[in-house]
């Protein structure tokens, strides 16, 4: 008996393009269930060491929810790589600049630290707005389990 692995171009070919809507959702809720179809937890083929991901792709990340005090106490870091070069940017004003960095941020920080884990990365697309340049791929809506937050 010898165990099955799938391999190149039948795990390409097998992968499934999905579309997800943040509206309303909280960053955490979307980032975890992006991140196991993007690790290919919700495939029955799935195997630990091989990408067996879908391609994601979200939309309207700008209508994404921060609950509690997140919009202003949350910071993001970067360092410019010069002496004294760590920079600081709250959440609302990311939000403001590039909406759709709170979610790739938060996806990515879900997915491992390794080779495997950019492969998985880069089968992500995230959109401020509803529209997207994938259509050709015809991809199918994935409804999260969630209800939306209402935004108050």
């Amino acid at each position: 008996m010898s165990t099955y692995f799938p391999s190149g171009k039948e795990l390409a070919g097998r992968r499934k393009w999905y579309v997800v809507d943040a509206t309303g959702q909280t960053v955490g809720h979307v980032a975890s269930e992006v991140a196991s179809i993007l690790t290919g937890k919700r495939n029955p083929n799935w195997t630990p060491f091989l990408d067996t991901g879908d391609h994601v792709i979200v939309i309207n990340a700008r209508n994404v929810v921060l609950k509690g005090n997140k919009v202003d106490q949350k910071l993001y870091r970067h360092h410019t790589l010069y002496p004294g070069g760590l920079r600081e940017t709250t959440a609302r004003e990311l939000m403001a600049k590039r909406p759709e960095r709170i979610l790739e941020l938060a996806i990515k920080g879900m997915l491992p630290k390794t080779k495997l884990g950019k492969s998985m990365a880069k089968k992500l697309k995230v959109y401020a707005d509803a529209d997207h340049p994938h259509i050709a791929q015809r991809p199918q809506v994935y409804r999260l389990t969630h209800q939306p937050v209402s935004q108050s």
